[in-house]
């Protein structure tokens, strides 16, 4: 014999199977989604994107990290040894703030014993003109911080001489932020110290 309950059971029995199918299929859902995902990321990783003339997104393959880790630090190097040590009265200003962004206290530290040596009040007093000429680095890139050691040639042009000399530098390159202009490649000179500085003789002589 049928009864209003029995009824009422078959359905309650219904939805209870509707809710788990629902529940069943969401999750499904969200597994696969968060599967795409975590693939698309990865894939991401490896590429970067630039916004073309039209508008479109094109990707580009990155270049290996330890490659372009090596680029980006000797290009640092060469961008810090420059600004520090090619002056001249009309630019020794912009070139010491723009080195001081690209190193920590210790690039201040060499930065305020030159001046209280009174560096750079010769070269404003009898207008020299410090040009650098060459600069080649060493890095050890297997540990970090890495470790370098660079070579500076530069020339003081005292008007009717013309001194050359050879700077050995040596410190180590952390990974910071980068910090577009004032410190592109997102690293940091620490333990910065002058290691030796030599008169070279002319050629000719």
């Amino acid at each position: 014999m049928k009864t209003p309950y029995m009824h009422i059971y078959k359905i309650l029995r219904l939805n209870r199977f509707v809710v788990l199918t629902v529940l069943l299929i969401s999750f499904g859902s969200s597994v696969i989604s968060m599967v795409q995902v975590r693939k698309a990321y990865k894939e991401l990783l490896n590429k970067a994107f630039v916004v073309n003339s039209d508008g479109s997104v094109v990707p580009i393959s990155l270049v290996d990290q330890r490659e372009n880790l090596e680029v980006e630090a000797r290009a640092h190097l060469e961008l810090f040894h420059r600004y520090f040590y090619d002056l001249s009265t009309s630019n020794y200003e912009a070139h010491l703030e723009k080195a001081l962004w690209l190193g920590n206290s210790s690039v201040d530290e060499a930065y305020r014993q030159k001046k209280a040596d009174g560096v750079y009040n010769r070269l404003l007093q009898y207008s020299l003109v410090q040009r650098v000429t060459s600069i080649q680095s060493e890095l050890d890139l297997s540990a970090a911080p890495f470790a370098f050691r660079t070579v500076v040639h530069f020339e003081v042009n005292r008007g009717s001489t013309t001194d050359r000399y050879e700077l050995i530098t040596t410190g180590y390159l952390v990974r910071v932020d980068r910090n577009f202009p004032k410190n592109p490649h997102g690293l940091l000179i620490t333990d910065f110290f002058e290691n030796s500085l030599k008169k070279l003789q002319d050629d000719n002589q």
